[in-house]
């Protein structure tokens, strides 16, 4: 077997179909692209009708099969039209990938109790009720692969983010449960856990004094290129080279959550 065939045995996903929610956004556009470039099927599912569809022609324009739906991510409704949609190809959905988010930054005792049942119902009831909805379909189809996004801020405090920061802690946590629950049902459950990669919810919080700060605490001393996510979610979602890889919590962060200045 050649180089190019054994990546292809370990990593490849020709064949499979993936869901990527929050796929319009920078994130999720390059994990889709990553995933799609590997072989699957890519349903773009974002809130946003005209983002979907300009994220589906860059995918085509890329040789890869997409596909897009609608989606709102605190309707259970919204995500059983988009699991349908998802279902057409071949009857199965193979992965899904949970990349809506939103953020809002201000003090502690600034915290609007509004922005935070927001921040909290998008990023982690959101994620939840995805994860309920498509799992009941891979229980009937033989299993599948899910991939939560957590953050550096899931346990490692981080100013004027504090209801982002609950909602990630509890995606990774989440994460856990669902990987301990389904693990003997050929259902696995992975987070990645991104650094500091700046994208349309995060980019008006980088003043120069946090961004100060920011590079000073990472060790590499630069931010995250979305692209650089993509190899931890193939590993992640891979039906064999993550085949034993369940509850997972990976950090892609340029060093943040190793260093101690």
């Amino acid at each position: 077997m050649n180089t190019q065939n054994y990546l292809e045995s370990l990593f490849g996903m020709t064949g499979q179909v993936a869901v990527v929610i929050g796929g319009a956004g920078a994130l999720g556009g390059s994990l889709a692209t990553g995933i799609g470039k590997a072989g699957a099927k890519i349903v773009v599912a974002d809130v946003g009708e005209d983002a979907c569809k300009t994220r589906v022609a860059q995918l085509a324009g890329e040789g890869i099969d997409a596909a897009w739906v609608t989606v709102d991510v605190m309707s259970i409704e919204s995500l059983r039209k988009a699991l349908a949609v998802a279902l057409k190809p071949t009857g199965r959905v193979d992965m899904l990938i949970n990349c809506a988010g939103i953020n809002v930054g201000n003090s502690f005792l600034e915290v609007d109790s509004e922005q935070w049942d927001k921040i909290l119902a998008v990023n982690l009831k959101g994620t939840m009720l995805a994860c309920q909805v498509f799992i009941e379909s891979m229980l009937h189809t033989g299993g599948g692969a899910i991939l939560n996004i957590g953050s550096v801020t899931s346990d490692k405090p981080l100013s004027r983010v504090f209801a982002y920061a609950a909602s990630k802690a509890g995606v990774v946590n989440l994460t856990q449960n669902i990987a301990q629950e389904f693990a003997t049902k050929n259902i696995r459950a992975n987070a990645i856990c991104p650094g500091f990669f700046p994208a349309e919810q995060n980019r008006k919080l980088l003043d120069e004094e946090r961004v100060a700060n920011i590079m000073r605490g990472t060790p590499m001393r630069r931010y995250g290129n979305p692209d650089e996510l993509i190899g931890a979610a193939l590993l992640l979602l891979s039906k064999n080279a993550g085949s034993y890889m369940t509850g997972s919590i990976v950090y892609v962060d340029g060093g943040f959550t190793c260093s101690w200045f």
